[in-house]
């Protein structure tokens, strides 16, 4: 089952999207800062990464360029609470766009789009769930 790796500054976010993600068989990592990410790729090679635009510190946009330059083939959907950024030119490098919503549904399908039209990829990679409940996550 794919790899996904989520990042977003928002514990909340992080929990809902990874429980729903962990029951359709997704394998999944969560982390909560832009900084983390490079040094996470390079040691998981996750097979889509859920990025959220607005991020403690770095903007998701930065986030986004850096990961295409460096895995041009690792798709990249972005997750954001704002439709604002939908006719940004930049939005041309990720793979696909959800607005974020705790009906997870359109978000599924997207994830479930983008990965059916990648190759297979032959390399298993563990990675470290999040498990947390949702209900028990503390949102700042």
């Amino acid at each position: 089952m794919p790899n996904i790796l989520i990042v977003d500054d928002q514990a909340c976010v992080r929990e809902l999207f990874s429980q729903e993600l962990l029951r359709e068989g997704y394998r999944v990592a969560c982390i909560g800062d832009a900084g983390s990410v490079t040094g996470h790729l390079r040691s998981s090679r996750p097979d889509l990464v859920l990025l959220d635009l607005c991020l403690d510190g770095l903007e998701g946009f930065d986030v986004l360029r850096d990961i295409k330059r460096e895995y041009p083939d690792l798709p990249v959907i972005i997750i954001t609470a704002y439709d604002s950024f939908m006719d940004d030119p930049r939005l041309s490098q990720a793979d696909g766009y959800v607005i974020k919503s705790i009906h997870l549904d359109e978000l599924k399908q997207k994830i479930g789009e983008v990965l059916e039209d990648q190759p297979a990829r032959e390399v298993e990679v563990e990675t470290e769930p999040c498990f947390l409940r949702f209900a028990e996550a503390h949102c700042s």
